[in-house]
């Protein structure tokens, strides 16, 4: 309970220091708080409302989807190294996302062609991956690095042919920033987020029974096809929700649930998710902040790479020794 506590407070201190922090202005707790009460400058509250807000939320939305989907991906297929952007889930997302941007298409079409383009990638990478043996976890991987680096070199493409202005926005969704957030993409893809996050809650209990085994799953009346169906079609959904407001941010759905496993020094699922999406919430507020903190600002994909990398190397040197791996 109190290491539940302690992410809740770490996820409001984060929420406050990306509302009062930036390069545009530094606005104090003391007027963060005046600006909610419907006081103070005018300046700041445009500041707040129309710039900071719609990031803020942005982040929470963006890094809890991104977490759910890597901790889910990550108890599905047990294996730690699985996630939105290793199995191609989020290329095939931004390859939809990138051909409507070159296409011009109405803003509108941005989530439905990412949920298409994710669920395609999900079923190639399983048809690939699929033998006489079943499903192999080893050749799910391979596949996904494949696919991602086969759209990568279609984006590639796409974007030679096209005009300056959409190769400018188009590389904000490549690299993943949260820089020009739209109210009305934010609706759209957050209310798909809440969804899926509701949802993943629905399907915890059946997490911790298939983390067991697959035949006291079935003595215990678990419909094992359907249930895996369901929680990857949750976390394809909440991975391709991301894409369509952030573009691709990387190394949350890997962090994240790392993180929570050595926090909270447990494999449990129905513990490991709900901690994975407040620490990729917070991963994600304390990275945007870091990102428009400079005078040019840094797309955040940059900044969660950056230290997202060599975080993720410590977090596995660290699960090693303590032993809190995802297949045992």
């Amino acid at each position: 309970m109190k290491k539940f506590l302690f992410l809740l407070s770490l996820t409001l201190v984060s929420i406050l220091l990306s509302l009062s922090a930036g390069s545009l202005s530094e606005i104090s707790f003391k007027e963060l708080l005046i600006q909610i009460l419907g006081k103070g400058s005018d300046m700041n509250g445009i500041i707040l409302w129309q710039v900071r807000l719609p990031r803020t939320i942005a982040s929470i939305l963006v890094g809890s989807a991104l977490g759910t989907s890597g901790a889910l991906l990550q108890s599905l297929l047990r294996n730690g190294l699985a996630g939105p952007f290793l199995l191609g889930i989020s290329a095939g997302s931004g390859l939809m996302v990138i051909l409507a941007i070159v296409l011009g298409l109405y803003i509108a079409y941005i989530p439905l062609l990412a949920w298409f383009g994710a669920i395609f990638t999900v079923l190639l990478v399983a048809i690939i991956s699929n033998s006489s043996n079943g499903l192999s976890i080893q050749k799910l991987i391979l596949s996904g690095v494949a696919i991602s680096s086969l759209f990568g070199a279609i984006q590639s493409i796409l974007l030679l042919g096209s005009d300056d202005s959409r190769i400018q926005t188009a590389l904000q969704w490549l690299i993943g920033s949260l820089n020009s957030i739209e109210w009305n993409l934010l609706w759209l893809c957050g209310a798909m987020i809440v969804a899926g996050l509701l949802g993943t809650l629905g399907i915890l209990r059946s997490l911790d029974i298939l983390n067991l085994d697959d035949s006291m799953a079935k003595n215990m009346g678990l419909n094992i096809s359907l249930k895996r169906f369901m929680i990857a079609l949750i976390a394809t959904c909440l991975s391709a929700s991301a894409v369509s407001i952030s573009g691709l941010i990387g190394f949350v759905g890997l962090v994240a649930p790392h993180s929570a496993r050595i926090i909270l020094s447990t494999n449990v699922p129905s513990k490991i998710v709900p901690a994975s999406a407040a620490l990729g919430a917070i991963f994600l507020l304390i990275a945007d902040t870091i990102s428009r903190s400079f005078a040019n600002e840094i797309p955040v994909g940059a900044i969660t790479s950056l230290f997202g990398s060599p975080l993720f190397i410590i977090l596995l040197v660290r699960m090693n020794s303590q032993k809190y791996l995802v297949n045992q």
